[in-house]
């Protein structure tokens, strides 16, 4: 039986003509509608699937962070000093690495479409007609030749690898404030100049030494074809002052436990804190270096004296900041009844602190100077305004968000070794670094000591400089300011390079810590808080003296607390 028009309209071919642009017309529409339909099942599929995806990545950290929590405990009730919790953290996230390395692979999807279009530049966004429809793509970073088949592969290690303003605005903040919120004030006050002297002089007499000796090291590998990009003079120097930031968290946490000289423990835990704000000071303005002409990288006297005035204004502004929003939190909760409702206290105090690096950032200055004398100035002032509660409150939140941030970066550290995709070993540039790297500590620390015992009444002992050289780690500032800006070649190296400096630093000299006080015969069962407690019983006439025996800015302080006593704290405290 034949097939017609008319038998499947049922009415006359000339009215059945009459009608079929209408049909075609709702025919048209309705398959479009169906498309639609299924684009947007299709979407909201790949959304719930990238969900699911994010919740697996961030579970992954939290089992990397418990496992490190129960193995914390085993060392601690085994009495097990050799590794730290940061180095078991450290290994932890290497594991994970190979393991979503090499031993995960994601199916490719059958959706993927891949186009060539050329283009002189990368742009960040990009906007695709897909039959009348726009699209809106980000860019992810760059795919390798011959890597067009692991693109699954590389968004998934993508997935763990978190923008570096993640670490600047959420996780450096809670570990520079604890810093400078736990410190003791006393012990470091006495401390003062020497800390300065260290943190400031030692650490641009570092980066200079670094940086020189890396440029040496890049020269000769240039001359030997060993050399792949770019590398100027100011990428040493920016290098030197990223790897010139100390974070010995690993032998301060050793140094704490077996009660280490109260001098040693001061005069390393304030260079460590003051050093990190310097270092990332001197790098921004390593690369706010820009000398007029057409060669950004020659030597020019007038913009090396610009990026001097960049330092100091940058590092004078941030302090300033930081010191202020203290004082005003101090003032709010002197002068208000906030003391009645502790948890509406304790939520000010932690807006308050946090917001000073976000403004500072804001402002066009430096978060980590702003929030660590933030830190101080809280610990100083605000403190002894809070109520009882809000005293223990804000002691143990930011004291928790310390510890879970920094393992955090150190398990982080060991995972991106693995899942960073633009790594550039060099092992002539890696063994130039750690020569460098030991160099500058050396010039850091030994002629900066024989200068402050020419005026100090208490002596840094050779073994007290010999620690203090053995002790500088590189820590959670230095990968984070390296991770910050990985785009060129030069930046690249300088991230591999310095992930592996801070594994040996962390594993050998963390591990090597008791074994060095006990070949160095360093006093230990130190109670500082004995020594505080007896200062306490002090007469007059002793503070005094102790006042007049410490540095001149603690005198300063001293008679500024005396003048304005913002809150109920004695300078005897400080």
């Amino acid at each position: 039986m034949g097939f017609t028009i008319r038998r499947f309209l049922g009415v006359k071919p000339s009215k059945a003509l009459l009608s079929l642009p209408f049909l075609l017309t709702f025919l048209l529409v309705g398959s479009q509608g169906e498309s639609s339909a299924m684009d947007n099942v299709a979407t909201e599929r790949m959304a719930e699937e990238s969900h699911r995806q994010d919740s697996a990545n961030l579970l992954i950290f939290i089992m990397l962070l418990t496992l490190t929590i129960l193995t914390i405990w085993l060392f601690k009730h085994r009495r097990f000093r050799f590794l730290h919790e940061t180095g078991l953290a450290m290994i932890y996230g290497l594991l994970v690495g190979v393991i979503l390395r090499f031993g995960v692979h994601v199916p490719q999807s059958t959706s993927d479409v891949i186009l060539s279009c050329a283009v002189n530049a990368s742009p960040a966004t990009l906007l695709v007609n897909v039959s009348g429809r726009f699209y809106e793509y980000t860019l992810k970073g760059e795919v390798s030749r011959g890597k067009g088949h692991q693109v699954q592969d590389d968004e998934m290690l993508r997935k763990v690898t978190f923008d570096p303003e993640v670490f600047f605005n959420i996780l450096l903040p809670p570990i520079i404030f604890h810093a400078g919120y736990s410190l003791k004030r006393r012990h470091f006050f006495r401390n003062i100049g020497s800390i300065l002297a260290y943190a400031f002089v030692g650490t641009v007499i570092s980066c200079f030494v670094i940086g020189l000796i890396m440029y040496g090291f890049v020269s000769f590998m240039k001359f030997v074809g060993q050399l792949g990009g770019d590398f100027f003079f100011t990428d040493c120097l920016f290098f030197g002052a990223i790897v010139s930031a100390t974070d010995p968290v690993t032998v301060l946490a050793i140094f704490n436990e077996l009660k280490v000289d109260v001098d040693l423990y001061a005069l390393l835990f304030g260079e460590s804190v003051l050093n990190d704000a310097v270092a990332i000071v001197l790098s921004s303005s390593i690369v706010a270096y820009q000398p007029t002409g057409d060669n950004s990288h020659s030597f020019e006297a007038m913009a090396l004296l610009k990026s001097f005035g960049i330092f100091l204004g940058v590092f004078s502004g941030s302090f300033a900041l930081g010191v202020a929003t203290g004082v005003m939190t101090a003032l709010v909760t002197k002068f208000t009844k906030l003391r009645d409702f502790p948890l509406l206290e304790t939520a000010l105090f932690f807006l308050m602190s946090w917001s000073t690096f976000l403004l500072a950032e804001a402002c066009g200055f430096t978060g980590v100077v702003a929030v660590l004398f933030c830190g101080i100035t809280q610990a100083h002032y605000t403190f002894n305004n809070l109520s009882p509660d809000s005293q223990d409150r804000t002691k143990q939140l930011f004291e928790l968000l310390n510890f879970l941030a920094e393992n955090f970066i150190f398990s982080y550290m060991g995972l991106t070794l693995f899942s960073f995709q633009s790594h550039v070993f060099n092992p002539m540039f890696i063994i130039g670094a750690f020569v460098a790297v030991f160099l500058g500590r050396a010039a850091n620390i030994y002629p900066l000591s024989f200068l402050l015992n020419l005026g100090r009444r208490n002596k840094i002992g050779s073994k007290f400089q010999h620690v203090m050289m053995f002790a500088g780690l590189r820590g959670a500032m230095t990968f984070a300011l390296s991770i910050r800006d990985t785009a060129t070649y030069a930046r690249q190296m300088m991230f591999s390079t310095t992930l592996l400096i801070v594994f040996f630093t962390v594993w050998i000299c963390g591990g090597g810590t008791t074994p060095m006080l006990s070949f160095m015969s360093i006093p230990v069962g130190v109670d500082s808080d004995q020594e505080v407690s007896g200062s306490a019983m002090l007469d007059g006439s002793q503070r005094r003296n102790t006042k007049h025996e410490s540095a001149w800015p603690f005198r300063i302080w001293y008679n500024f607390d005396h003048k304005y006593p913002y809150s109920h704290v004695s300078p005897s405290e400080v």
